[in-house]
């Protein structure tokens, strides 16, 4: 008998992240369907003598994107993911996915992210189990879950692949996988969740209690990179009328403090150790608000600079005290309402269009979205958390494409995402002018994807490059000429089908 080996041996790894498929029409942040569910049956046809696996980085399906009351479905997760599974936008997505299990020495992986967590679910589990593969055996154990936080890991060759989705690191979107466990129990027992006994991650707040609203007039909003403290400011000049959520901003960053006192303990092994306690320290309001809108506050004449400065200290100190933040549709909520309505109202006083560029200034204030070796937030906290031995670590998560090497055999890849994403310019940024026909495609037309998809604007240099920036992403391990090679892929479809065209490529000896 030979040795042991705790992880599955393949000849090829092909890892994708951030589908996203979810919501009605209208309300779908993912596009390129069709060339998704080319590359999977692409995939399915690769190595065709060897061991091929697929692997769905986190944030298949999107729950958050669904009409769904509360943070979490429960006894409605099935219905649910049912619903995203039948949805004439993906169904052949699912199909795709079927065929692929069913082809010979063929893999499926799912690795949870955090708005799929339903995944955690056998419930769920057994709904994707039954659409993929149906009442067959051989079928059903090509289809693999990791949804403890564990990630997935793999050989290829002499290489070591561990795949993770990147939230367990983020401060915003951490999973509370005991939690996840629970809401199982509960489910397999026959019994269900009360809404208030669910503790919601700061992003899952954001995402549904903010930015679920502003997108029904502002659909573009999910395409704009990265998610930062600054991106208040423009919530708040896109959609002042919703000041009572924006208020909430204060506590879900506040939850966002809590979290990162937990993200610590989410990989390590140090995560044994005893959980420090929290608490929502402040945190400056022109760190939420960004600097350009506040010092827009400070130049509108008809407040003075010590009133603003007042109504500023106001908010920070506030944003530490939950029982100020409190309150629903038919509760004032005090002090911290008084304050944004009043910051709304200054914001806005320079204009929409010129306060919407200075806050998108502040969004993307040292942008380096699409920098492909910037070693960001996700990139420095999964590689300090990971073991030497892991030659290719993979994310997703952030949606941004990165291949850095860490050293002469180690490697890092996030593979990006399959949703559009928005490219902002220097040059269209530069003053009221150059933004003025930016501003009426987001706002005066409303933000209409249709438009968006075929707008282009002047890079700076005299050349129109489009707006939206369409590059689906895939990262590939794989065996080559006795050593093992990691690229990172845009795919694309030309006339004789999918077309992986290579962006950075590694090679471990």
């Amino acid at each position: 008998m030979s040795d042991f080996n705790p992880f599955p041996d393949y000849d090829e790894v092909h890892v994708i992240s951030d589908i996203h498929m979810g919501g009605k029409p209208g309300f779908q942040i993912l596009g390129e369907t069709a060339r998704l569910a080319a590359y999977i049956r692409w995939v399915a046809k690769q190595c065709p003598e060897g061991r091929v696996a697929l692997v769905l980085n986190g944030d298949v399906f999107d729950t958050l994107a669904e009409d769904m009351p509360g943070y979490v479905a429960t006894d409605n997760a099935v219905s649910i993911v049912k619903r995203i599974m039948d949805d004439v936008s993906f169904v052949d997505i699912w199909n795709a996915m079927a065929e692929l299990v069913a082809a010979t020495q063929r893999t499926l992986v799912f690795v949870i992210g955090n708005h799929d967590v339903e995944m955690a679910y056998p419930t769920v589990q057994s709904l994707i189990l039954w659409r993929l593969a149906g009442d067959k055996p051989e079928n059903r154990a090509k289809i693999v879950f990791s949804t403890t936080g564990a990630g997935y890991t793999c050989n290829v060759g002499n290489a070591k692949v561990f795949c993770i989705h990147g939230n367990e690191v983020d401060a915003w979107n951490f999973n509370r996988y005991e939690d996840l466990s629970r809401v199982s129990r509960r489910l397999n027992a026959g019994l269900t969740l009360d809404a208030s006994e669910w503790q919601p991650n700061a992003g899952s707040r954001m995402v549904k209690e903010v930015m679920n609203k502003v997108k029904e007039t502002y659909k573009w909003i999910d395409l704009l990179k990265p998610e930062t403290n600054a991106a208040v400011g423009a919530l708040v000049v896109l959609d002042p009328s919703q000041a009572k959520k924006i208020t909430q901003l204060l506590s879900i960053v506040g939850e966002k403090i809590k979290g990162s006192k937990q993200v610590d303990q989410r990989l390590s092994a140090d995560g044994f150790q005893t959980p420090a306690e929290t608490s929502t320290a402040n945190t400056p309001i022109d760190q939420l608000l960004g600097a350009n809108v506040v010092a827009s506050m400070h130049s509108t004449t008809s407040h003075t600079a010590d009133n603003v400065d007042e109504m500023l200290m106001d908010a920070e100190q506030n944003l530490g005290n939950p029982k100020a933040l409190v309150g629903g549709p038919d509760q004032a909520l005090g002090a911290p309402q008084l304050v944004w309505d009043s910051l709304t109202g200054w914001i806005t006083g320079v204009g929409k269009d010129e306060a919407l560029r200075r806050a998108l200034k502040d969004w993307l204030k040292d942008d380096k979205t699409f920098v492909l070796d910037d070693k960001d937030d996700t990139y420095t906290d999964v590689v300090a958390s990971v073991g030497k031995s892991m030659n290719f670590i993979i994310t997703g998560h952030t949606h941004l494409e990165r291949a850095i090497g860490i050293d002469v055999n180690r490697f890092y890849f996030n593979c990006g995402t399959w949703i559009r994403l928005l490219r902002f310019t220097d040059a269209m940024l530069k003053d009221t002018a150059s933004f003025k026909p930016v501003f009426d495609l987001l706002v005066n037309k409303e933000g209409r994807m249709d438009l968006i998809d075929k707008a282009k604007f002047d890079d700076g240099t005299g050349t129109k490059v489009p707006f939206l920036l369409n590059q689906t992403s895939a990262v590939s391990v794989k065996k080559e000429g006795g050593k093992v090679a990691g690229r990172l892929l845009h795919i694309e479809l030309d006339g004789k089908g999918v077309k992986p065209v290579e962006i950075k490529k590694f090679v471990r000896s």
